[in-house]
């Protein structure tokens, strides 16, 4: 909103010491906040005055156009007296008008800088100006001709023109709708001052009688007041007075023609949107209803729209004639030969207004203030203030039948404790001070004890409930005012063992090189098909969601793989080398148990309705999802890198159970989406929580992955509840290390996890690390063999270990691994 400060000024008589700058700080320390202050004489320099043109020579010249070499009496401004020799292309002026001329030496807006040049066979001295030249409008077919009362010649034309009138530009929040007029504006000036205010909605006006134009409010809900006023024989040449065309201007708005132009001002006056019908084109009873399924109309931007039923219409009885509170129709707008005006001044639903606009994608002026909430009370007098203008500069004369349909609605009391002001800003507001500020705002005040109620104004509907009346009085006394103080400690004990642990898995995985992502959590029928479910897989039976974003995903997700599979694909296709992804989250399966009861909210529901609404939920167990592709580790100077596989899936689950202090172990599994030879299930305490290993060839394809990608998806519900809250750190020895080193043959289907778990358990506590260096397979073992060789590491905290002690120790891991794995050492 744009607000020149003469135009703020006529409303509140502002201390004559108090700046512009002082002026936009109190404003906005208000809720009125600054957006910019704008001056119109902003880069115009040098002499600008007034000049009376004493002789005008039209002279045709070669190319088709004709030039006027006028005389132009400039006073003494140009240090001579002697008239001003100036050549000019604009025809709208004549012998003896008084112009604005901008002499040499002078700069216009744009750097454009003016001498003395010769031009058109004479010595141009000067430039006679258009409204464009002053960046005052866009008018430069015409040089501004002002009015025979505006000054002698030489006259400063700064002062003559306004430019030196400063603009506020300011940015007014949604709640804040009362500061779209110059009426709201200069209200809170007058608060921040403590100066007198002039409303300019306090006016005398005529009573409303039965012979106004005929109105009909089918909807008093979405239309509480409709006002109606007419004025007939307006001059539809008449122009626009300048004062009022260079208002509209500054305020950020077009001067149109005198009957557009009256309706914007009044508009940014009051805040009341108004809007004018060309009484001729009118037929028959104004209407004001909600519009049929797929009525069509035209308005005003020349657009064709279909309507909704949610919509408000005002009609006539050739149809839809306006959109209500949004825009007017084409078929009754008024135009250059418009004479007699009914003046529109209705209130409108904001919730209503904003639906319309939106759902038209109408964004007008009076749309904008008619969806924020308008004073209701004021519609009779903004109708009589725009006949009040058309009468004094169109010539026309006001009717006296004025319609009045519908009362304003009535703003509800609020009740409030006396010190709650106090208590809730921090400051020492007393009673006394916290009704007076009600009351300055606009508040009807009654104190009852230490209960006050009071009635909000009709301007501020966005004041509803006791902490709006708060925030009135703080912005009253001051946010500066409000103390600084240092927070309380929160309540609780800090983070639970859940969060710690979910923690201390985001930073294991990080540490790894893993990148956290989050991806909505709905699935469908296609993303079981690309990972590979069978039919009845478990997976694939999904709790429905009852709106969902999508049709092709309706259910919430039973695993987290699709959305970092999905991920990956996409990083992947823009260019990345390789992606190293994981996500938490929780994941649902049905308990089909029925729909959850539905109970009153008169009351809180029991234990035992609360224990059936728990039962009708869904499982959620908390997830962990991996994919690892494309490059793990990078190539470069330092040698070759590597792709990820499976084993890097494994080794992640393993060094997050480490993290944890939980022992995992993968066991051979077949599980789609994985490899169906290279899938291991996670088992922890003999319970299998997931799987990790190298994706079906056909799943990589299905999500853009390239070939032997890596994933894995555990329940980490399952691991957290197992997880140590410290895990103990190693035991340091200083002792020498004894190296010794085992080939074992088992049966190939031998899991080598099975075989190295049973040589910890026969090594004894000397063992300090065992590790599987190599896998053969081959003639020389034989058929359905394999043979695995695992490096044994043993140190004693005490002493260095003889080679009989080493020797005993791998002897006894071998056999305790030949009996519960019914290997044989190698030769």
């Amino acid at each position: 909103m744009k607000a020149p400060v003469s135009w703020i000024k006529e409303y509140v008589d502002l201390p004559a010491e108090v700046s512009t700058e002082q002026l936009t700080d109190r404003l906005t320390d208000l809720g009125l906040k600054l957006e910019g202050i704008h001056s119109a004489a902003a880069g115009i320099q040098g002499p600008l005055v007034v000049g009376r043109v004493l002789t005008m020579e039209p002279e045709p010249q070669k190319n088709g156009k004709t030039i006027n070499w006028c005389t132009v009496d400039v006073g003494d401004a140009n240090g001579t007296g002697e008239p001003q020799g100036i050549v000019c292309g604009a025809h709208n002026f004549r012998p003896g008008d008084l112009v604005v001329v901008v002499l040499p030496g002078g700069v216009l807006p744009g750097g454009f800088e003016i001498s003395a040049r010769k031009t058109y066979g004479h010595v141009s001295a000067g430039m006679i100006c258009s409204a464009r030249e002053l960046a005052l409008g866009e008018d430069h077919d015409g040089i501004i001709v002002l009015p025979p009362d505006a000054g002698a010649p030489g006259a400063d034309a700064f002062d003559v023109l306004g430019l030196r009138d400063e603009v506020i530009e300011f940015e007014i929040n949604p709640d804040r709708a009362y500061g779209l007029s110059l009426r709201g504006i200069a209200r809170d000036a007058a608060l921040a001052f403590g100066s007198p205010y002039h409303d300019p909605c306090l006016r005398d006006v005529p009573a409303a009688d039965d012979q106004g134009y005929p109105v009909v409010v089918d909807d008093p809900t979405g239309c509480p007041v409709f006002v109606a006023r007419t004025v007939t024989g307006i001059d539809p040449t008449a122009p626009t007075p300048d004062w009022m065309a260079k208002r509209i201007t500054q305020a950020g708005m077009r001067p149109i023609s005198l009957a557009v132009d009256v309706t914007n001002y009044v508009m940014l006056e009051t805040g009341r949107p108004i809007h004018g019908y060309d009484r001729a084109k009118l037929r028959g009873t104004i209407r004001v209803r909600r519009a049929g399924e797929g009525e069509r109309m035209t308005t005003l931007d020349g657009a064709e729209r279909t309507l909704s039923p949610e919509d408000l219409v005002v009609t006539d009885d050739s149809g839809i004639i306006g959109l209500g509170g949004v825009m007017g129709g084409e078929t009754t707008e008024l135009s250059d030969t418009t004479v007699d005006v009914v003046v529109e001044a209705a209130h409108w639903d904001p919730v209503s207004m904003f639906r319309t606009g939106k759902r038209h994608k109408i964004s007008s002026e009076a749309g904008k203030r008619n969806e924020r909430g308008v004073d209701p009370t004021i519609c009779e007098a903004a109708a009589d203030r725009v006949v009040e203008l058309l009468v004094a500069h169109g010539g026309g004369t006001a009717q006296p039948g004025v319609t009045v349909v519908g009362t304003p609605p009535a703003q509800p009391a609020i009740e409030i404790a006396a010190d709650l002001p106090a208590r809730v800003t921090g400051i020492d507001i007393p009673a006394e001070t916290a009704v007076a500020h009600l009351e300055a705002v606009g508040c009807r005040v009654s104190v009852d004890g230490d209960r006050v109620t009071a009635t909000p104004p009709p301007w501020r509907l966005d004041v509803t409930d006791p902490f709006d009346l708060v925030e009135e009085v703080a912005r009253v006394v001051g946010y500066d005012q409000v103390p600084s103080v240092v927070p309380r400690d929160a309540a609780g004990r800090g983070l639970t063992r859940a969060q710690r642990l979910r923690r201390r898995i985001g930073r294991t995985l990080a540490g790894a090189g893993c990148v956290e992502v989050i991806s909505f959590p709905f699935v469908g029928a296609a993303t079981f098909d690309a990972l590979g479910l069978p039919e009845d897989d478990a997976l694939r039976h999904t709790v429905p969601l009852a709106n969902p974003l999508s049709n092709e995903e309706p259910g919430y997700t039973t695993t987290l793989l699709p959305g970092v599979l999905k991920a990956a694909g996409r990083n992947l296709g823009r260019g990345a080398p390789g992606v190293a992804l994981f996500e938490t989250g929780t994941v649902a399966f049905p308990v089909d148990r029925g729909p959850a009861p539905i109970y009153g909210v008169d009351r809180r529901p029991d234990d035992a309705e609360i224990e059936k609404l728990l039962e009708a939920l869904p499982r959620q167990p908390l997830h962990l999802a991996v994919v690892l592709a494309g490059e793990r580790e990078r190539s470069g100077w330092w040698g070759e890198g590597r792709a990820a596989g499976w084993s890097d899936a494994i080794g992640l689950v393993r060094r997050l159970g480490a993290e944890l202090g939980v022992p995992v172990e993968p066991q051979r599994a077949a599980r789609m989406p994985w490899h169906p030879g290279r899938c291991a299930a996670i088992v922890v305490d003999g319970e299998a929580i997931g799987h990790a290993g190298e994706l079906h060839p056909e799943v990589c394809d299905a999500f853009g992955l390239p070939p032997r990608s890596a994933a894995v998806e555990i329940d980490l519900d399952a691991v957290m509840a197992r997880a140590v809250d410290v895990v103990p750190g190693p035991v340091f020895s200083s002792f020498p290390l004894a190296k010794e080193d085992v080939a074992l043959v088992v049966d190939a289907d031998v899991p080598a996890g099975a075989v190295e778990a049973a040589l910890r358990e026969g090594a004894g506590d000397l063992l300090e690390s065992v590790r599987l260096f190599d896998v053969y397979a081959g003639a020389q073992i034989g058929e359905g063999k394999k043979s695995l060789a695992f490096a044994l590491r043993f140190r004693a905290p005490d002493r260095t270990l003889t080679e009989a002690e080493a020797g005993a120790a791998r002897d006894a891991a071998v056999a305790r691994a030949t009996e519960l794995t019914g290997a044989v050492q190698r030769a």
